[in-house]
């Protein structure tokens, strides 16, 4: 009799405990937040990724009325920053403001310590942006198609440069070549910045830049540009046809933004930030801040970019296998 009573008191009592650490998770979500937010950018300050991340964050900090505060933790590709967030406490104060890079990073580094697909929440999309192919003045050809017939003829004598090896721009060159049927040499940067100063020296005969990152060359006439790589052809270079309707049918390579959380994020805060962001990309101010520098919203839902995520990992993977690219 003893024993029974003492297995149902402790019945009881851990029932009780588990009662009310759910009714403290549950209060918590409810006051969330009650305190400021970080919004960690995973690359070191004057990116094309800041001036998106601060309008996100101080219009998020006005709707949630709290501060939501950037702070940039860049290095190792964004994965610093990235498993910061990852390995954070999933209670909505530590939020991530990432890029296509998480897709890039994941799969051209052997290990991470952590797993994109299942160490992150996503919350939401926020935009996106076309890259630009533009070529050194030094280069005989005026047209996407006409890279492309140069670059057949001559095998590995365009040199194209990038960021570094395993981001962006290397192996989204690396994508334009596969489906052109071209070999070229890659030549790796610290930064996109150098191998503009490069390619307009004409020590490189082709980039492959985000639209954010290169507007201030889509007008020059230092470098020119032959084609952008989006869906239809930007408003800042309406004269630049998109890849697609000019050589290679079907091709796109966009570069993406969005906002993810730790794994184990409650719902309830999930649906609260996805609402307010996508609240927030209906705004002129924030569309117009966009369009500037070639971007365009992209409201969605947070299962939207968990599936972006798994697509553009997937594809990237498959291009390093298949076209035997060293990333490290």
């Amino acid at each position: 009799m003893k024993l029974m009573n003492l297995r149902s008191l402790t019945t009881i009592a851990v029932t009780a405990f588990a009662v009310l650490l759910s009714a403290g998770r549950v209060n918590a979500e409810q006051s969330w937040p009650d305190h400021p937010i970080k919004l960690i950018v995973p690359f070191a300050p004057g990116g094309s990724d800041d001036p998106i991340a601060r309008m996100v964050a101080s219009k998020l900090s006005v709707r949630l009325g709290q501060s939501v505060i950037v702070e940039n933790r860049g290095g190792a590709g964004s994965s610093i920053g990235t498993e910061y967030v990852a390995k954070a406490r999933p209670d909505g104060y530590t939020l991530l403001f990432t890029s296509t890079s998480i897709t890039t990073t994941a799969a051209s580094r052997k290990a991470l310590p952590y797993n994109p697909e299942k160490d992150l929440q996503p919350i939401g999309e926020v935009a996106s942006a076309p890259f630009v192919i533009f070529v050194s003045n030094d280069v005989k050809a005026r047209s996407l198609q006409e890279l492309i017939n140069l670059a057949r003829a001559q095998p590995n004598s365009i040199k194209y440069g990038s960021a570094g090896v395993g981001g962006m721009n290397h192996l989204g060159t690396a994508l334009f070549a596969s489906t052109a049927k071209v070999q070229m040499v890659h030549v790796p940067y610290k930064g996109i910045a150098p191998a503009f100063v490069d390619l307009i020296g004409g020590n490189l005969q082709m980039i492959v830049s985000s639209m954010p990152s290169s507007t201030q060359y889509v007008h020059s006439d230092k470098i020119r540009g032959v084609a952008v790589t989006g869906s239809q052809r930007s408003s800042l270079a309406p004269d630049l046809p998109t890849a697609s309707e000019s050589a290679l049918p079907g091709f796109q390579l966009q570069v993406w933004w969005g906002v993810f959380g730790p794994a184990g994020l409650p719902a309830p805060i999930v649906k609260r930030l996805n609402s307010e962001l996508n609240a927030i990309l209906a705004l002129p101010e924030m569309q117009q801040m966009l369009a500037r520098s070639g971007a365009t919203a992209r409201p969605g839902t947070p299962e939207a970019l968990g599936a972006l995520v798994s697509t553009d990992l997937g594809r990237w993977t498959k291009l390093i296998q298949s076209e035997h690219i060293v990333t490290e």
